[in-house]
């Protein structure tokens, strides 16, 4: 069977030359003789694959020695409750930019440990801007500011990053990280659930600054201390050992294809492809209107009939151009085109959905 044009939102879809030289590494992993599935995660030669990844990491990201690299697991949604667990402690304070269905679970989340704020909303028009916001608009002794990044399920991201001062940044960056550049150093943490642009589901990075490591809350339990996976190098317990090695081989994927610039520029050029066909279309239109709002990995789309939506997902998925059902709070269709979805698989989909408009 072909491989076809795979639209999900994650777990996504992964660079054909990293599942390549996966399915080619699967049963023995160099001279060890065995999986890297099998292998202990004390041993030597899994010790070089996870500093290699994280090496590679900092190089791509340009991650300076002021912070920590982590291998966590538990997703993004674990994060909900560790940054607060973490940071809480000097005001029990933290200031919420509410952006989407994921920044509303984490600052219920935040909420359950201390004192939440919701600085800005954009939940009036069901999330489909980034609401504008002011460096005096956030609590000056706050613990942190929470942002996500970008918003899987409503196509907006944050074109600008927010001046918050000195108090920490916090973005979760699961759907957008190696993406496009970005400077690390305004962020307190980055996170990121790695079924997205990094790998496959069960890993979450965690880029943290060295000195909001070690305040955790005395409730805080054990693994969900940041200095207890600091400390341990993340193996405190056994860490998603494959996971992380499959994130290895798509750090080097972007590293052979021109680092993060090279990823923004070709993510820019499939996005506009596709924004373009839909603000011409007379049946098809972008669900976010604002377009430096607009997201370069997710982008939602509908017809404005559910029958004609159905009708066109359906036709796609035989086509090859699978998951693209919207999520159940935006309806339509989403096409979420991250960095291993090629340009030719976006231009297909274009002229896929002419061909679907003019014949319907």
């Amino acid at each position: 069977m072909n491989r076809v044009y795979n639209f999900s939102a994650g777990p996504s879809v992964l660079p054909l030359p990293v599942l390549e030289k996966a399915q080619k590494e699967l049963v023995c992993y160099g001279d060890t003789g065995m999986s890297v599935m099998e292998m202990s995660h004390r041993s030597s030669a899994y010790q070089a694959i996870i500093d290699e990844c994280e090496a590679l990491l900092r190089e791509l990201l340009n991650i300076s020695d002021d912070y920590k690299v982590l291998f966590l697991q538990g997703g993004a949604s674990s994060q909900f409750a560790m940054v607060p667990l973490n940071l809480f402690g000097k005001s029990n304070k933290a200031d919420y930019i509410q952006t989407g269905l994921w920044a509303k679970k984490a600052a219920k989340e935040a909420s359950r440990y201390g004192d939440v704020k919701i600085v800005a909303s954009s939940d009036d028009k069901v999330f489909n801007y980034i609401p504008k916001v002011t460096k005096d608009m956030f609590t000056p002794d706050a613990d942190y500011v929470h942002i996500t990044h970008n918003n899987t399920i409503y196509g907006t991201r944050f074109a600008e990053i927010p001046d918050t001062g000195d108090v920490p940044l916090v973005a979760d960056m699961s759907s957008s990280i190696l993406s496009q550049e970005i400077d690390v150093n305004k962020f307190g943490i980055i996170y990121a659930g790695a079924q997205k642009n990094m790998g496959p589901a069960g890993l979450t990075v965690v880029i943290i600054r060295n000195d909001l490591i070690g305040k955790a809350m005395d409730i805080c339990p054990t693994m969900f201390n940041y200095e207890t996976h600091s400390e341990n190098g993340s193996m405190f317990n056994t860490p998603p050992t494959y996971a992380i090695y499959i994130c290895k081989l798509v750090c080097e994927w972007v590293k052979e294809n021109g680092g993060i610039a090279a990823m923004e520029k070709v993510n820019k050029e499939k996005a506009a492809l596709l924004y373009d066909y839909l603000d011409n279309s007379a049946m098809f239109s972008a669900t976010v209107e604002n377009k430096e709002d607009r997201s370069l990995m997710n982008i939602p789309f509908v017809t404005g009939n559910d029958e004609l939506n159905a009708k066109f997902i359906k036709e796609a998925t035989a086509a090859g151009f699978v998951n693209l059902k919207g999520h159940r709070t935006v309806g339509g269709m989403r096409a979420s085109i991250y960095n291993a979805m090629p340009v030719e698989g976006v231009q297909a989909l274009v002229d896929f959905m002419k061909k679907f408009e003019a014949e319907n």
